[in-house]
Order: C-alpha cells, then sequence, then structure tokens
C-alpha cells in the first residue's frame, strides 16, 4: 500500500483488531488493518485534494492565508464552469470579507 510503518505503528494497528488479545492477527483480523489504512488514506487524501486547491488559488500550504473572491469568480469563468459562483461566494464567505479562508473554502467543497 506504498507505506513504511515504524515498529510502533506495526504494533498499533494489530492492536486496533487482535480481537483474541494473542499479539499476532488471523486473516480476518489482517483484513481489518488493511480497511483501517484504506480508511484513513482515503481521509488523507481528501483533503490533499482541497488543499492543493487552495494553495493553487493563493493560500498557503499549512491552511493558512486567503483566497480573493474575484480570484475565485475569474478561476470559474476561465474554465467555463456553469456554477453560481456569486451564490456559493455569499453563502461561504461568512465574514463578507471578500476574501475566503481555509475553512470557509473547505466548506465551499463539499
Amino acid at each position: 500500500m506504498g507505506q513504511n510503518p515504524t515498529e510502533e505503528e506495526i504494533f498499533q494497528m494489530i492492536s486496533q483488531v487482535d480481537d483474541d488479545n494473542s499479539g499476532e492477527i488471523e486473516f480476518a483480523e489482517f483484513l481489518k488493518v488493511i480497511e483501517n489504512q484504506k480508511t484513513t488514506a482515503a481521509k488523507a487524501n481528501d483533503e490533499t485534494d482541497t488543499i492543493d486547491a487552495f494553495i493553487a488559488l493563493g493560500g498557503q500550504p499549512n491552511k493558512t492565508g486567503e483566497i480573493s473572491t474575484d480570484k475565485l469568480k475569474e478561476v470559474i469563468k476561465d474554465f467555463g464552469l456553469t456554477i453560481d459562483i456569486e451564490k456559493l461566494i455569499s453563502e461561504t464567505d461568512t465574514d463578507r470579507s471578500g476574501k475566503v479562508d481555509y475553512s470557509e473554502f473547505k466548506n465551499m467543497m463539499k
């Protein structure tokens, strides 16, 4: 799955699914580990895409900074998207600053 967990992380994964407390995992328990890892990876990927879009529009990788609502309108127009960006901005720019911070942007992307 493209991961290189530490011994501590492996122990933690096993302890989360070792239903019979044997210190080992059977096949069914192994499947639980895989499912947990897939769920964790999916959540991380979802936010990664949002952060990447935020950065592309002028935000910072650490989720600080703001995006101009004018920039959002320009990008929507340039890409020929048919969404009501004015309505979306009015619903998410709750402080009416003309800028969208990461929290507002994340809500916009839902």
